[in-house]
């Protein structure tokens, strides 16, 4: 499995390969998707969905990330924290020294996969919660998962009392379990993905990788990383290691001096990947299956990272073939790994009928505005195609304390006839799938934080003057006086895509899906999509948001 990396800002993705038995297979291995044939009993009484329901028990997230706030200053409590979760569970740092590792952080971009390759994975999961531990790319069974499960957590539950009731909180149970798994299962590579940061990141009790990298830094999660590209480089910085090799790419001027000035601290060689278009490849000019520049420049950084690993591993004590941070030529299989990439959710196509759905899950404003460039291209080839006139709809939605005002504010060029919000809830009626539901935010905050995103919007369209919005659901009392602007909110994402369609999707116009009935007003509004040759969607703010979509699109593989 050849790696593309994208290295993430929010919560963590681990990629492993199978063990082969030589140094050649191992290398086939890592350059095509391996399937096992080993299978794992399924314990009585205890499903899938029990685990993924007990795994959301943990979900303190909130409260998770005050404590990191808190305990900045002292980040050796925060690892000594995690090294006392991994001794309940069996395991000490001195077993994750067996596993071959490759650790990234960074603010957009990091890893992989693509046909039959490793792909670039996704973070946090999309549909389901098994897509953040990955062997050979895929997500891990849910039989796997759910054995692997109860033997952390039935360790970690008989312990509690002996250690003050105390419980890892929702990600750091998923590092230790991908750590257990990776363990048990044998690996022969893990590709770790930081959570947030670096320094203080759970996933940096990590003492010996086999190489390091860093995409591209932006501003995210200030309140813990600090409000200047200069605090979150010395905080991604963190993960370095005295004699691991570590590459990064081109980064701001006040960034990369931050990461040069860390690396010599710590004692870390660290090289700037090349841009894509000085590797030699034999057949020509490298293509990239994914979208946009910035993902060219991580394909950079995953050739450096996944060469240096095969060198290490398979050569060692020999003379690299290739000096380390400098362009070299690609192997046909690596040539076919970046050009076979797909990353879901992120500048993904979805071409349903008549609607067209663009799907970038950007959070961040640099990321927004790749995603922006992206979709104004896309959108444009698509329209030159079309029969008649294109109806354009933003679906938004923003979590967290990310700034939706300014990214609602790079979105504005894009000329859409509709901005619509709503939260990440997939459904507002009948049970959702346990592994997209979210106990850290009242449906209350995230309904308002909807209506927030609509004034914004109005506000940057120039709008404001406007009267208001109100909750588009008959019979529901009105938040605030209705207005006629081209701006609405919805309950979820289901009642959501059912008003831009207009029952020309049938993945979303199910009829045995319960409907929430949508006022007469608000039915008036959609006569320009019923009327357009086609529907062009851009849904983004939010991976959540995404995945959401995405399990609607196919909601017999998120069962």
């Amino acid at each position: 499995m050849v790696c593309m990396w994208r290295v993430c800002h929010w919560g963590s993705v681990f990629a492993a390969r199978l063990q082969r038995k030589d140094c050649g297979s191992r290398l086939a291995g890592f350059l095509f998707r391996y399937s096992s044939t080993k299978t794992a009993p399924q314990i009585p009484g205890m499903q899938y969905q029990d685990a993924i329901c007990t795994l959301n028990t943990l979900q303190t997230n909130a409260s998770a990330l005050e404590q990191v706030r808190r305990g900045r200053s002292h980040p050796q409590l925060q690892l000594q924290a995690m090294k006392s979760f991994l001794e309940r569970v069996g395991l000490t740092v001195e077993d994750l020294d067996h596993l071959n590792i490759i650790h990234v952080t960074g603010t957009k971009g990091k890893v992989m996969k693509s046909g039959s390759t490793l792909l670039f994975c996704s973070s946090p999961h999309l549909v389901q919660v098994r897509e953040r531990i990955r062997i050979n790319g895929q997500p891990i069974g849910k039989e796997l998962f759910t054995k692997y499960f109860w033997q952390v957590y039935g360790r970690l539950e008989e312990t509690k009392e002996a250690h003050g009731g105390t419980m890892p909180a929702y990600f750091r149970f998923l590092t230790i379990l991908a750590f257990h798994v990776f363990l048990q299962e044998k690996v022969d590579l893990a590709v770790i993905e930081v959570g947030i940061g670096g320094a203080y990141d759970c996933t940096n009790i990590i003492r010996r990788p086999w190489v390091c990298g860093i995409s591209s830094l932006g501003i995210d999660h200030t309140p813990i990383l600090g409000d200047t590209i200069e605090k979150i480089a010395w905080q991604k910085g963190g993960i370095f290691k005295p004699g691991v090799p570590a590459f990064t790419v081109k980064q701001p001027e006040d960034a990369m001096a931050v990461l040069r000035e860390r690396a010599k601290e710590i004692g870390c060689p660290l090289w700037v990947c090349p841009e894509l278009e000085d590797y030699h490849a034999d057949c020509g000019p490298l293509r990239v299956g994914l979208a946009g520049q910035h993902q060219r420049i991580n394909a950079s950084l995953a050739l450096q990272l996944s060469q240096t690993w095969l060198q290490k591993r398979c050569l060692p004590g020999r003379v690299f073939e290739f000096s380390m941070g400098n362009p070299f030529n690609p192997s046909p299989i690596m040539v076919k790994a970046l050009a076979d990439t797909e990353w879901p959710g992120r500048n993904q196509t979805v071409k349903h009928g008549a609607v067209t759905y663009f799907l970038d899950g950007a959070h961040t404003i640099r990321s927004m505005q790749a995603c922006v460039d992206w979709f104004i291209d896309a959108a444009a080839q698509h329209e030159r195609k079309a029969s008649g006139p294109v109806a354009r709809v933003l679906l938004f939605n923003a979590t967290g304390e990310r700034d939706s005002a300014a990214m609602i504010k790079v979105l504005v060029p894009c000329h859409f006839d509709f901005a619509v919000f709503c939260p990440n809830i997939t459904e507002a009626i009948s049970s959702c799938n346990a592994d997209q539901q979210n106990f850290n935010v009242s449906v209350e905050n995230m309904l308002t934080r909807c209506l927030d995103n609509e004034r914004s919007w109005r506000l940057h369209t120039s709008r404001a003057d406007s009267n208001g919005s109100q909750l588009l659901i008959e019979d529901s009392l009105p938040l605030v006086p209705e207005n006629k602007a081209e701006t609405l909110v919805f309950p979820c994402i289901l009642s959501a895509l059912q008003w831009i369609t207009q029952g020309r999707d049938s993945a979303v116009a199910d009829s045995a899906k319960m409907v929430l009935p949508v006022k007469p007003s608000i039915k008036d509004k959609a006569a320009p999509l019923r009327d357009a040759a086609e529907i062009h969607v851009l849904i983004t703010g939010s991976l959540h948001l995404v995945g959401g979509v995405l399990k609607h699109f196919d909601p017999v593989s998120s069962k």
